[in-house]
Order: structure tokens, then sequence, then C-alpha cells
């Protein structure tokens, strides 16, 4: 489905800032090329180039990382954003903020819509980091590409504070109160990037074992399958992942917090070692450009074969959540529109 500029979430007079900026860096020279062959397996190919607008995005992002100063800045931004929680949505759309006691909720509505389905919102940020303006964002993005669904966007417990259990035991609370709101299991979709990528798994291996009923669909944006770093491409991708490669963010990673006393490779930790069979419908993205690449490339072919519906779409050249740049990278907004594609195909005739 085509994709707007999201209502005013991002406007059309940053795009045109962001449309000179690309056309003054290409002038200086700014663009590298730092494409790389990647096996894939399992998995449609989105593209086969990278946008010059993307590749500069990827440069900033490796920038903004790899720069001890830019990075100490841009994670004070990120803190006030967390702690900002009065985020202006456009008119349209109306927010309850929602105290669970361990935590808390935002429930985002479509001022007039008769859509019936409820999206599920797990933000990432390594279980060590909460939800930010950046995810009020995405919350809106779900909301239109949805037709004017629901959106839940859980604000869990994060380590080292709290290690697991605590992000799954929030996200089953979460769940259930969808439930008691009265949303029946097949209405409710779970959408999760990075972490709450691999949470939104282990939530629906939880609803298994308890006897819930399942969600009606999963989409999962660069998930964080293997906390065990086992993956080939938390090697191989090392020097081309521009958040976590090189002098980045790795460290995050490769010592989570998380995982406190227990075994990293406990399934609710580490979905890539547990059993998919019964799952709803799953879309799963990642980027070429990712340390992540092989968990999900592992558990859409293990989903997959153990009789899941797998959609699991690789994007040339993309970075770890590269989603975040909602419609201002053509790559993202291709993934947008596919998310949209996939959840309307789930919801069908409502």
């Amino acid at each position: 489905m085509p994709l707007s500029v999201a209502k005013g979430l991002y406007p059309l007079a940053r795009l045109r800032r962001i449309d000179n900026c690309v056309q003054l860096l290409e002038g200086a020279g700014m663009f590298h090329n730092c494409k790389k062959t990647i096996k894939r397996e399992v998995c449609m190919k989105e593209n086969d180039k990278t946008s010059h607008r993307a590749e500069l995005m990827r440069d900033i992002v490796a920038m903004v990382n790899q720069n001890p100063v830019l990075r100490q800045a841009w994670q004070r931004k990120k803190e006030k954003s967390i702690q900002n929680t009065e985020f202006e949505y456009p008119e349209h759309l109306s927010v309850e903020h929602i105290d669970m006691g361990l935590f808390k909720m935002e429930y985002l509505t479509w001022n007039g819509s008769g859509n019936p389905y409820v999206i599920m919102q797990l933000h990432g940020g390594g279980y060590m980091s909460g939800l930010q303006g950046q995810y009020r964002k995405m919350a809106g993005l779900y909301a239109e590409i949805s037709s004017g669904a629901a959106v839940l966007s859980v604000d869990y417990r994060l380590a080292p504070e709290h290690p697991f259990p605590a992000a799954l035991e929030d996200a089953v609370a979460a769940y259930k109160w969808l439930r008691d709101k009265g949303y029946e299991s097949e209405r409710i979709i779970i959408a999760g990037d990075s972490a709450g990528g691999g949470l939104a798994m282990a939530l629906c291996m939880e609803l298994r074992t308890n006897g819930e009923p399942m969600p009606a669909g999963l989409v999962a944006m660069s998930p964080w399958t293997d906390l065990a770093i086992t993956g080939g491409s938390y090697t191989k991708n090392r020097e081309i992942d521009p958040v976590f490669g090189a002098d980045g963010g790795g460290e995050m990673l490769l010592h989570s917090p998380y995982i406190g006393e227990n075994d990293a490779k406990n399934p609710l930790i580490s979905p890539m070692y547990g059993n998919f069979t019964g799952f709803p419908p799953m879309l799963i993205q990642v980027g070429t450009h990712e340390m992540l690449y092989d968990d999900a490339v592992s558990v859409a072919k293990k989903a997959k074969e153990q009789g899941v519906p797998v959609r699991f779409t690789v994007y040339e050249g993309m970075f770890h959540v590269f989603q975040m740049s909602g419609t201002v990278i053509p790559e993202s907004k291709r993934a947008w529109e596919e998310v949209g594609a996939f959840m309307h195909k789930v919801m069908g005739q409502w």
C-alpha cells in the first residue's frame, strides 16, 4: 500500500532539507562504496542497489556511533527523548498513558477509526534503553500503514536493574491487558525491532507454553534472537555495521546484562534456540550491513521449516533497524509499505 508522509510525523519541509543536504554532500564526494556480497538463505531480496540517500544515512549513522563525542551527544538526546512523554502527535491521533505499576504503556488511537485491530509495539534498545520519541513516531506509522489500528507501546522494565525475565513478564502483562480490554487474540499483531523483535518471539513462546491464544501476526525488524552471539555475521559484518561495528556499540551485544545469571541459550532469552511450531504468520526484515544478520536468517529458516508462514526480506546495504528512517530513505519507505501490506493481509476484511 502507498505510504504518505505519515500525517505530519515526517514533515515535507524536513524532507526538503534532507534533499538539500544530500545534494551538498554528493557534490563534496562524501559517499563511499562499501558494498559487499553476502550469502542469503530462505529470503526475498528486496533490491540489488542501495540508494544514495540511504548510503548517506548509513555514513551519518556510522559517524555518530563511532565518534565518542557525537555518540555521547546522541545518547543525551535519546535520554531526554525517553524522559519526555509529552510527544506531540498529529491531531487525528490520541494517546492514553497507562501506569501498570512495574512499567508504563502508551495506547495510541486514530480518532474516528473503525479498525478493530491493535498493534502491540515492543521497542528495541538492547533491553537497556526505554521508549523514546522515535518509537512514538513509529507508533504513528504503524497506525497509518494499518489503516487506523490502535497501537500499544510497551515501556517494559530494563536491564541491568531488571534482567530476564522482567521484560518478558511485562510483555505478557501487556498482552493480557489488551485481552482484558476486549481485543481477541486474532485482532492483535505483535511488532518489535531489535531486542523488541526477539522479545516478540519470546512472548509467543511463553503464550504457547501457558496455553494462551497466539496473536494474529508478528513483525520483526532486525530481530536480536541470539544473545549467545554465535552467528558468523557478528564477526563477518563487524567492519560494515554502522551501528554496532568497529568502535560502535557492539559491546552491548557481547555482554548483555539482560541475561543475568541465566543461560544465554534459553529460548525465552534467545528465541533462535526455541521451537516456532504454532506461531502466527511472521514478517522478518533485515539489512545486509548488520552484525545481527544471521539472527534473522536463522530464525526465518527454522520457523519456515517448522511450518510457520514466513516472509523474510533482506534489504541490500541497510543497517540495523533502518526503518527508523521513516519515509526519509527509499528503502525504509519500502520496508514500511511491506509491513503495511503484511498487516492488511493478516487483518483481511474487517
